[in-house]
């Protein structure tokens, strides 16, 4: 048996393009400037939905902000979608670092804390998820701790035509974008071929999305307290 031995497989946008619009029944020969003009638009904003859907694993990084003693909100990335695991880093550089976890409050709960100014150890956080979103902690830090470190969700870079640039999914999302982007231009172009393209879709999408999980052990255990005095 003669296999490849690589694993480099990535088609540019415009070659997924192709292939989508071969989907919908149209030929190379027949695509136009306002085609490809149809095609770059669906092919972002299906990437905005899928950047929507859930939590896309291999668009997940780790942000590190420096702690200034009694600022309580600082900015988050632009393409910042949502932040996950939140935790406080303390460094005092005569040992390894310490972390504590934090966690999430909502607008209300922030709202009711009547001293917003207080000083502490951070142990809840609020993301005000604006355009140019922020991240606000209580208590404030008081100068003690080092840095805030959290997980966030990014947006899911643009896709364009220009210098064959990929899109940026792992191979097994590869069907699901194309089969989701011939979807969206039998919309347009084809809508005899949606009954036909939409099942595949969706089914393409669901084969991926069963993928896109961490596999770790999960425990779930009765309160059995009550039942003991």
């Amino acid at each position: 048996m003669t296999v490849s031995g690589t694993y480099n497989y990535n088609p540019s946008l415009g070659e997924l393009t192709l292939y989508a619009f071969n989907l919908c029944g149209i030929r190379n020969t027949a695509l136009l400037q306002e085609h490809m003009e149809s095609a770059r638009m669906a092919a972002n904003l299906l990437l905005g939905r899928w950047s929507s859907e859930g939590v896309n694993l291999w668009m997940v990084n780790l942000q590190t902000v420096p702690l200034v003693k009694g600022q309580a909100t600082y900015s988050v990335p632009s393409n910042n979608i949502v932040m996950l695991d939140t935790y406080i880093e303390t460094d005092n550089g005569t040992g390894p670092p310490i972390d504590r976890i934090i966690l999430p409050i909502s607008r209300t709960e922030y709202a009711s804390y009547p001293n917003k100014e207080q000083q502490g150890f951070p142990t809840t956080y609020w993301q005000d998820r604006l355009i140019s979103g922020t991240v606000t902690l209580w208590p404030v830090p008081d100068g003690t701790q080092t840095s805030l470190k959290y997980y966030q969700v990014c947006q899911i870079d643009d896709s364009e035509f220009s210098s064959g640039q990929t899109v940026n999914i792992p191979v097994y999302f590869l069907e699901a974008f194309a089969y989701g982007l011939a979807q969206r231009l039998a919309m347009i172009w084809a809508p005899d071929r949606i009954p036909m393209i939409k099942p595949l879709a969706d089914e393409a999408y669901q084969i991926a999305a069963a993928q896109n999980v961490e596999t770790a052990q999960q425990y779930i255990s009765p309160m059995i307290s009550g039942y003991f005095r």
